[in-house]
């Protein structure tokens, strides 16, 4: 059977777990596309193409661009696709966030470190984790932390008083000039988060918002608390930027 041509903005399903570079060049891992997922290539990959060239594209679910090598386009059994984004109410969502908590405790009982990109496990970074949690139940939800602040409903709550904030809710961290790091509320202000080891735990940890948290943690992300979230609707698969 001959390779089909892979041609610029066709759409395909991966049959193998795929990392996206946030540069043509180089190794910064800007994400991870876990088997099944679907590309839409930006760019037309030859049949024979450079061993060290990358095509842009953009994974569908979440609108999300980066590069790929063409090598490892061109060394799966990749599977031509259309994508239907699931559409669900916000009522049908909150049924789902008990398996999107126990997804995020399996993570962290799962041997793991903290990986800048890292977003199908068992390594993530912070965005990336939360993004594995929600798609296991086909929840799609943005990539990175600033995609996911902007995509989610507010929800209006201070230092003392966490009555407002649900378990499945998203905890946003960064600075006045927009969020950096993000977190899954588990109830009472307690959070899970994959954070790297320069400010946490290098790999997924529960920390908490309360003031009684006096850890080195809690205390750095509780300076850098800008807000909370709630996913109410699913990504409908157009590009985020």
């Amino acid at each position: 059977m001959s390779t089909p041509a892979l041609e610029a903005l066709s759409t395909w399903r991966l049959t193998c777990n795929t990392p996206g570079y946030g540069q043509p060049f180089g190794s910064e891992l800007a994400t991870q596309a876990r088997a099944g997922r679907f590309v839409q290539l930006l760019e037309p990959v030859p049949p024979d193409p450079d061993p060290d060239a990358r095509r842009r594209v953009r994974l569908v679910e979440d609108g999300y661009p980066c590069f790929m090598d063409c090598r490892d386009l061109r060394h799966q059994q990749l599977l031509p696709a259309q994508y239907q984004p699931l559409l669900l109410s916000a009522s049908s969502i909150q049924d789902r966030l008990g398996k999107v908590l126990e997804f995020a405790h399996q993570a962290m009982a799962t041997e793991n470190r903290y990986l800048l990109g890292g977003t199908h496990g068992p390594n993530y970074d912070c965005s990336g984790l939360m993004q594995a949690a929600f798609a296991s139940v086909d929840v799609w939800i943005p990539r990175d932390a600033y995609q996911q602040e902007s995509f989610c409903q507010p929800v209006a709550i201070n230092a003392d008083d966490f009555s407002l904030l649900w378990p499945g809710d998203l905890i946003f961290f960064g600075t006045p000039q927009g969020c950096t790091h993000v977190a899954l509320h588990l109830g009472q202000g307690r959070y899970m988060h994959s954070s790297s080891a320069s400010h946490g735990h290098q790999g997924i940890a529960i920390d908490g918002l309360a003031r009684q948290d006096t850890s080195p943690v809690a205390s750095h992300y509780r300076r850098q608390w800008r807000g909370a979230g709630r996913v109410v609707r699913c990504h409908d698969g157009t590009t985020l930027l």
